[in-house]
Order: C-alpha cells, then sequence, then structure tokens
C-alpha cells in the first residue's frame, strides 16, 4: 500500500467498529490516504450484540436474528464480502404474525403498519380492537390533522388518530421487538417520521397509508421477503468482516478511558491521543467512536455538551431460545410468531416460531422457539437465574400455545443495555451535539444504534458516511499533503 498515513483509532468493535473500519481504508485508499487502523473493544470478543451458535443442527441467533431487506447497506457490504451466496429469506409460507389478546392469539389483518390500516375490510373484521375501538380508529378520517413538525412521540401520533386501543393492542406489541419502548415517549422523529410527514400530506394517517406509498418493513402478507439473514447465522458476516480486516490492529479485552487533544502545530503531528484502561496511549489523526451513548459520553464530556447522549436511556432484554422434539408438539405452526402487548401481563413479549420462520435454523424434527423477555419499565425478570427465567417462560408458552413438553435444552443470553430509547426532540439534539463535536473535535466521529436508528443496517450505513464524509474531507486538502510515497 501507498499513500499519505494517517492514524485511526475506532472505539468499539461490534457492527458499527467493524464496518468503520472497513470503510476508513476503502474509502482513505481512494483518496490517497494509508490508514493505519487500531480498533479497540472492551469485550474479549467482536460483533458486539451478534452472536450465533451451533448446536445439535440448530442455528441459534443469541443476539439479533436477522435485518431488513429493503435496507440494502448490508446486502451490498455481504457482497462486498464475497458472503451474498449466503443470504436467505423468511419462509414464504410463515406470512402470519399472532398478537395475543385477553389471553387468545389473533392473527394480525393484512396490510397493518403500526396499527394503521392499510386495507379496511380485514381491519374492521379482526378480533384485536372492539367495535367501539374501530369506529374511534375511523375518526382518522375526520379529525384535524397536526401541521406542526415538531417532534412528538410515536404513541402520541397514534393514539391522537386512531385511539387507545390501536395503540395498545397493535402498535405497542409491534414495535415491542424493535424498541422494548414505551410508545409514548419515544420519537417519533427518530422512529417514524414518515407518519407524522402523512398526517400533514393527507390529513389523515389511513387516507394516506392507502393511497400513498406504504413503508414496506411493516406490511404483512407481502410477496417478497421483509427480512434477511445468512444461512449459518449473521456471525458469519462479523467472521468476514474480522478476515477482510487483516492488516488492521483488533484489540479486544481493553477500553478506552480518555481522549486528550493535542496542541500540534505540524500538519503531520497526530491530533489526539486515546488513553486506554490498561494506560497505553495510541495517537490518533481521526478518531471513529462507536459504544453506546453513555460509554461515549465519558470520552466527550471534558469538550462538548454530551447531555444529548445522556438523555438516552438503554433497555435491557433476554433472549430465550427453547429447543423441542416435533413430536412433542400439539400446536401447527402456520406463521412466525405472536407478539404479546404490555396490557396482557406476561413475562414475555414475543415469542419467534423460528424453525418455521427460517427453515434452515433448525432439523425437521425438532422445533425451535425464541421467546423474548424484558421492555421499558419491565426488566426486573432480565436478572433472573435461569432456571426460573426458563420456568417463567414456559409458563407463558403452556397458557397461550399450550406446550407441556420438556424443552431439549434452553439457551439464555442476557442483553444488558441493549435498546436504546430515542427520546422526544432526539434528532435535533444529536444532530446539535454533532455539529459541536466538529467544531471542537475536528476528525472525530460517533455513531450507533443510540443515535440514528437501531438496526443492524443502520449501524453499518452510519459508518458508511462518517467515514465517506472523512475521506472526502481529506481530498479537499492541498494536494501536496496527499502526494503518494
Amino acid at each position: 500500500m501507498t499513500g499519505m498515513p494517517r492514524k485511526i483509532v475506532i472505539i468499539g468493535g461490534g457492527l458499527s467498529g467493524l464496518s468503520a473500519a472497513f470503510y476508513v481504508r476503502k474509502f482513505y485508499r481512494e483518496v490517497g490516504y494509508r490508514p493505519d487502523i487500531v480498533l479497540i473493544e472492551k469485550e474479549t470478543a467482536l460483533g458486539g450484540k451478534i452472536e450465533t451458535l451451533h448446536r445439535d443442527g440448530f442455528v441459534i441467533e443469541k443476539g439479533p436474528d436477522s435485518f431488513l431487506a429493503r435496507k440494502t447497506v448490508m446486502s451490498d457490504l455481504a457482497k462486498e464480502l464475497k458472503l451474498d451466496h449466503e443470504l436467505v429469506t423468511t419462509n414464504p409460507n410463515a406470512k402470519k404474525t399472532y398478537i395475543l389478546q385477553r389471553g387468545k392469539l389473533h392473527p394480525m389483518p393484512a396490510g397493518l403498519v403500526l396499527g394503521i390500516p392499510t386495507e379496511l375490510k380485514p381491519f374492521l373484521k379482526s378480533g384485536l380492537v372492539s367495535f367501539s375501538g374501530k369506529m374511534r380508529a375511523m375518526l382518522d378520517f375526520v379529525i384535524p390533522s397536526r401541521r406542526s413538525s415538531e417532534d412528538e412521540s410515536l404513541g402520541e401520533l397514534i393514539e391522537r388518530r386512531l385511539g387507545t386501543e390501536v395503540l395498545e393492542n397493535m402498535t405497542e406489541p409491534l414495535l415491542a421487538g424493535i424498541y422494548a419502548g414505551d410508545m409514548r415517549k419515544i420519537s417519533l422523529q427518530a422512529t417514524f417520521p414518515q407518519f407524522g410527514e402523512v398526517e400533514r400530506k393527507y390529513g389523515s394517517l389511513i387516507r394516506g397509508m392507502t393511497t400513498g406509498r406504504k413503508p414496506v418493513e411493516t406490511h404483512t402478507g407481502t410477496k417478497k421477503s421483509a427480512f434477511l439473514t445468512f444461512r449459518n447465522g449473521l456471525q458469519s458476516l462479523v467472521e468476514a468482516l474480522i478476515r477482510e480486516l487483516h492488516d488492521v490492529e483488533q484489540r479486544t479485552g481493553t477500553a478506552a478511558a480518555g481522549i486528550t487533544v493535542l496542541n500540534n502545530t505540524a500538519t503531520d503531528a497526530p491530533r489526539y491521543e486515546v488513553k486506554l484502561e490498561t494506560g497505553e496511549i495510541l495517537q490518533a489523526d481521526d478518531i471513529y467512536v462507536t459504544v453506546q451513548d453513555f460509554a461515549a459520553a465519558e470520552l466527550f464530556r471534558p469538550y462538548v455538551d454530551v447531555s444529548p447522549l445522556e438523555n438516552v436511556n438503554y433497555v435491557s432484554v433476554a433472549n430465550v431460545v427453547l429447543a423441542f422434539a416435533k413430536k412433542d408438539i400439539v400446536t401447527e405452526y402456520d406463521g412466525s410468531g405472536f407478539l404479546v402487548p404490555r396490557k396482557e401481563g406476561r413475562n414475555i413479549t414475543a415469542c419467534t416460531w423460528t424453525s418455521t420462520k427460517w427453515l434452515h435454523t433448525s432439523p425437521d424434527d425438532k422445533v425451535l422457539l425464541r421467546c423474548y423477555v424484558g421492555r421499558s419499565g419491565d426488566e426486573q425478570n432480565v436478572e433472573l437465574p435461569d432456571q426460573a427465567l426458563t420456568e417463567l417462560v414456559l409458563k407463558d408458552l403452556r397458557e397461550i400455545m399450550g406446550i407441556t413438553a420438556k424443552p431439549l435444552f434452553a439457551e439464555i443470553t442476557r442483553l444488558k443495555h441493549s435498546m436504546p430509547q430515542y427520546p422526544v426532540g432526539h434528532p435535533a439534539r444529536i444532530a446539535g451535539f454533532r455539529r459541536e463535536l466538529g467544531q471542537k473535535l475536528p476528525g472525530v466521529y460517533a455513531f450507533g444504534a443510540g443515535y440514528d436508528a437501531i438496526g443492524l443496517p443502520d449501524c453499518i450505513k452510519q459508518a458508511k458516511e462518517a467515514a465517506e464524509s472523512a475521506a472526502a474531507g481529506l481530498k479537499k486538502q492541498p494536494e501536496a499533503e496527499a502526494v503518494f510515497i
């Protein structure tokens, strides 16, 4: 490799950090720089929350299990890593999703988008909302629209337009698996700003969603798979990135303790020092910080207002994966799983019928279920001992699905402080934080799930855009600085 050397430190070795390393190499080289990258991760393994377990013929995701197909940046990265041939779709015969209502599973009506019906007939036939609740939802056609583009909570929008029943029986459970949050507190602008735009443009969510463009990711019954994963698990992408980054110094088991600004006047001298918890000092021209907001706040506190980061609360959740012999299960699975509204008072928030939704994850004579525990204001069960947590989950499955069989095994993963909760006003505050960061600490970038969006493709996109923007800035520097050596 040739080009002007440039020292890069990437703090955090999850998908955001690994993607940052990949795109820094790519884009810096394209503008004539030779990046010398050190990636540091406090855990003993890279990949963050992504972890795939192969056990007894099962493919078990201990963290995230898939990604949105329409957000193509992740598929594009897989292609660059020559991994796209491993991508798999959901079972086309498992389109149904159920929602628990008064102890019974009801199929989610076709065309439902976060509780907003894009097809009226299935919605009006659904048992998920009472007759009065449906009539309240129809008032969306006549209630005056909110003209302001100022942020509000997602729950406020849905409740104001469609009523409390739709919010609590449909919207909240649909989003519990994404954000594990309280819909009346989560920012609309940070999650689904398009719904505010629909209201302003059409004066009605239902009218806008039935006549305008429908968000693909929340549809039911779509012809194409809304989600993708890898045949051998999401960890395949992490492993491919680690292999590709063979010339990047990858350090695990250590964390950053602080950032120091160096008052160097020479143009070729490093701008920063990163102090590790071990006491070691790394010099850096550019720094990419991809850790959780509360950890990033400690690094930035001496230089900028970190309240936008401190305002983001993180919820802890647990995944309980259960394997059964198919002969012991009497229930016939004809969908991808079910969702549990908060008002049902259950221990689980959702259950994915994994072996039905993803055919590659289980031997033919076995069944794999994945249950979710914990959400905002209801995190106490996450910390229970394994046996107690498993028994709570089995109790719900017995009462909801009639499963009385003993599982072949249970795999429990506690994802502590893993689900960022975007407060109302979050996007504007993060934009202000980034402006100040750019002014006070040029060449330092911050992104990840707690900033702009929580999905895996969103983390990759943020990393790509940060690296591309940094490289574009380098390209604008005097050509004398970027001559090849």
